[in-house]
């Protein structure tokens, strides 16, 4: 498996930790609908969060939310949009961006970003 494989398999895990530890509770990881794809769909309080995990080695080429592009972000919501129709009794949605840059030290940085648009 290619070494970015592995790193964004890494920043998921990290992330199924993390998002707990935030009072998210995970509802879906990696739902997809036909080419569209999220990484984690989790519920707090009565909003429904479409997250997007990017994970890098470290900040020497970039933070990993730089690589957000969008075009990612408008497949995020057509998501979104796909999850509602399936649904509908969410009425609250955000699309949010968990980035994760691992240290040299093991201590992951967590920055997460609520709220995206385009």
């Amino acid at each position: 498996m290619a070494a970015h494989n592995d790193m964004g398999k890494m920043g998921e895990e990290l992330a199924a930790a993390y998002l707990p530890s935030k009072s998210f509770l995970i509802l879906h990881r990696n739902w997809r609908h036909m080419k569209l794809e999220v990484d984690f769909i989790a519920a707090r309080g009565n909003i429904l969060h479409f997250i997007e995990v990017k994970c890098r080695s470290s900040s020497k080429n970039g933070h990993p939310e730089e690589a957000m592009s969008k075009k990612k972000i408008r497949n995020l919501i057509n998501a979104a949009e796909q999850f509602l129709y399936l649904y509908p009794s969410w009425t609250k949605i955000q699309i949010d961006v968990l980035a994760i840059t691992l240290c040299n030290a093991g201590n992951p940085e967590y920055f997460f970003i609520e709220d995206v648009y385009e």
